[in-house]
């Protein structure tokens, strides 16, 4: 581990809220919420909408305030926020020497190296992604990911003074920010860890870069005791990057309203299949054992409870949307009962490998060269012309069952019949 990295952490501002304003220039100084799926509560949230609305608030629960103080409410509207995630990070690669992704607003990259100003250049780097994607994005730089983490929040608590980029590599203000910031604002100390903390009198990230290590890992755990070199500038946490391939691939969702048929059921849980086999490709994987679930409303005691699920073992090693499927709606017609009302469904891919990686003898069965072909030419088609163009004749194009999102936006750069149209 190098003791004289330098790490920073770009993070985009209010990054689903951003996604929305990007082609809606009216709404650049209007307060905006984003709901979780089918409306059910607010998972992202503008600057200006903060005061007013809490993380996590029940959408219907929050109608009245969000008209009272003029916010707007936007349904989910993920292929617009990974695309424009994917653009936010490009342009990022396309400036430094390497970089992780850490999600999707946000991610490391290495200046290690650098000889000019870093300031200036994450400056540079910040008006380069705006001008190429229209999203603010805040910058914290440090010798360790922690800390970068730390300057990043400073830099956006403090954006009227630090212009969006906060370099702490200085230790006179690393420790400014140390003294400065509350230890629940540490990179991996959440709730519970915060409480535990106070209780030994560490109320500060100050407190916690000078608590004892070895105490730390004993009361705690090796996280905690890394979290706390970190803070005092000893790196130990890698920069990862390449990310590796998922080891389970899930796809899961609340129906739009009560199933009580199996046709409909089915039909979903092939569109969920269609998904999760789109991902697997993505990543280079194959597949060789899934699991279908199906289950009622947990919560509402007026309505009888259901849930099952079934465990499909696949012939050999696959990543064919058309098997996955056909296994995987055979799998329903056994664990589906009538007299219940569902409302969501999931398919989980497990034994995910790297083809090849099978232990596999002579004769064994393997998926075909034609096959991957025709999965290769269904994914090209739909990267170019939008998810679902190309599709399993069991997936409805527009399903009665699929979820509430009346209030989504255009997917101004994923459709080409949405695509941002500017009149003369």
């Amino acid at each position: 581990m190098r003791s004289d990295q330098v790490i920073a952490l770009i993070d985009c501002n209010s990054f689903y809220a951003s996604c929305e304003r990007v082609f809606r220039p009216d709404l650049a100084k209007v307060p905006i919420v984003v709901l979780s799926n089918n409306d059910g509560c607010v998972i992202a949230r503008s600057y200006d909408a903060k005061p007013y609305v809490k993380m996590g608030e029940p959408f219907f629960q929050a109608k009245a305030k969000l008209r009272k103080h003029g916010i707007l409410a936007f349904s989910s509207n993920y292929a617009l926020y990974g695309d424009m995630s994917e653009r936010v990070m490009a342009t990022i690669e396309a400036m430094v020497p390497a970089t992780e992704v850490y999600s999707i607003d946000e991610c490391f990259a290495d200046l290690t190296g650098l000889t000019e100003n870093l300031t200036q250049f994450c400056r540079r780097l910040r008006a380069r992604v705006f001008q190429c994607t229209g999203i603010p994005v805040g910058v914290g730089i440090a010798p360790t990911k922690t800390l970068a983490k730390l300057a990043n929040h400073t830099a956006k608590r403090l954006l009227s003074h630090t212009g969006g980029v906060v370099d702490i590599c200085d230790p006179f203000k690393r420790d400014w920010v140390l003294r400065n910031t509350e230890v629940k604002e540490v990179w991996g100390i959440g709730r519970r860890m915060t409480a535990h903390l106070r209780a030994m009198g560490i109320n500060t990230a100050m407190d916690l870069a000078q608590a004892d290590a070895w105490t730390l890992r004993q009361k705690f755990s090796v996280v905690v005791e890394k979290t706390a070199r970190e803070l005092t500038g000893t790196p130990c946490l890698e920069l990862d990057e390449a990310e590796p391939p998922k080891q389970e691939i899930c796809c899961s969702r609340m129906f739009g309203r009560r199933l009580d048929e199996l046709a409909p059921i089915k039909q979903a849980v092939a569109t969920y299949v269609g998904r999760a086999a789109e991902k697997l490709r993505a990543q280079g994987s194959v597949c060789k054992r899934m699991r279908v679930s199906i289950r009622t409303g947990m919560f509402n005691p007026d309505e009888a409870h259901h849930a099952q699920g079934a465990l499909v073992e696949l012939p050999y090693p696959v990543c064919d949307t058309l098997l996955m499927t056909r296994l995987a709606t055979d799998a329903v017609e056994r664990i589906f009962r009538p007299g219940y009302r569902y409302s969501k469904a999931e398919v989980l891919l497990m034994d995910l490998r790297q083809p090849g990686e099978f232990s596999e003898d002579l004769f064994a069965l393997k998926q075909s060269v034609s096959c991957d072909r025709l999965m290769q030419v269904m994914d090209d088609i739909n990267e170019r012309w939008g998810r679902g163009t190309m599709r399993a004749a069991s997936v409805p194009a527009a399903p009665d069952w699929g979820m509430k999102r009346e209030m989504m936006s255009q997917s101004f750069t994923t459709r080409i019949d949405q695509l941002w149209k500017v009149k003369s």
